[in-house]
């Protein structure tokens, strides 16, 4: 081998080298694909999705600890009976979608759910926008947001629904919503988890879509119909791994505003 050839070839490995070590860099730098935040590439129609619906829920294992961030320690509520709190609200979308909540559900930006600092998780709350009246009721399962000032963090259908996408950021109250249990002894409820997948006009289309859907999914499936719109639903699911890693199928799949319903079975 030459001089000139055995040159060659060090400095090709060099470059190699230094290649894989950025590489290695920038790939455990975030756990997110994206730096910075975005909503959906072409937005799709929010219209379809309901308010949460506020239910009795046994506070979650994870993300109910008092925790410190930053150099600030943050309290979970423990009295949460007329708690309400006016601020700024922001939203978070596509960066986070997909990407597991503080109580280990997976954020999904189509469904009505919100990020608190200290409310228990989950907690239902009504969030009115005080410039133009319009109110939602989200779903609090995660922690957020950690900009000074704001006070709650809408997922991207509950902001574009009460005009916080549209302006970035807006003035809101934060409202408790109390859910009881109907009665003291009640029995223990079992956690089980539905995916609405679609909401559609024409009965027939929406009947031929779940069958195929549950099929392909080894899932039950169901049409409910209201208000002449057929909504598409797949589960119950008892295992809220596999309701997730269902609903991550469905929505890389063409589905994006699939979401899942969260429900107790007495």
């Amino acid at each position: 081998m030459t001089l000139t050839i055995y040159l060659k070839r060090l400095t090709s490995y060099a470059l190699i080298s230094v290649l894989l070590i950025l590489a290695g860099c920038s790939s455990s730098n975030d756990r997110y694909k994206l730096s910075d935040d975005v909503a959906p590439q072409k937005p799709l129609s929010v219209s379809h999705v309901e308010d949460a619906h506020p239910r009795y829920e046994p506070f979650s294992r994870s993300g109910n600890r008092d925790y410190t961030l930053r150099g600030k320690d943050y309290k979970i509520v423990k009295e949460t009976k007329g708690f309400t709190q006016t601020g700024y609200a922001s939203w978070y979308g596509k960066k986070f979608h997909g990407h597991l909540t503080s109580n280990g559900e997976v954020y999904d930006m189509y469904s009505m759910s919100a990020a608190h600092k200290t409310l228990p998780i989950p907690s239902y709350v009504r969030v009115t926008n005080t410039d133009n009246g319009k109110t939602v009721i989200v779903r609090v399962n995660d922690r957020g947001p950690f900009h000074e000032g704001r006070i709650i963090d809408l997922s991207y259908a509950a902001a574009y629904k009460l005009g916080v996408y549209q302006a970035g950021t807006a003035p809101v109250k934060v409202e408790y919503i109390t859910t009881p249990k109907t009665k003291v002894d009640q029995a223990y409820s079992k956690d089980e988890y539905l995916i609405q997948v679609a909401a559609i006009s024409n009965k027939n289309k929406a009947e031929t879509l779940a069958k195929q859907l549950g099929q392909t999914y080894s899932a039950p499936y169901s049409v409910v119909t209201q208000n002449k719109i057929n909504r598409i639903m797949l589960g119950p699911w008892k295992d809220q791994d596999a309701a997730n890693a269902a609903l991550l199928k469905l929505q890389s799949s063409g589905y994006q505003t699939a979401f899942m319903k969260h429900q107790t079975r007495k």
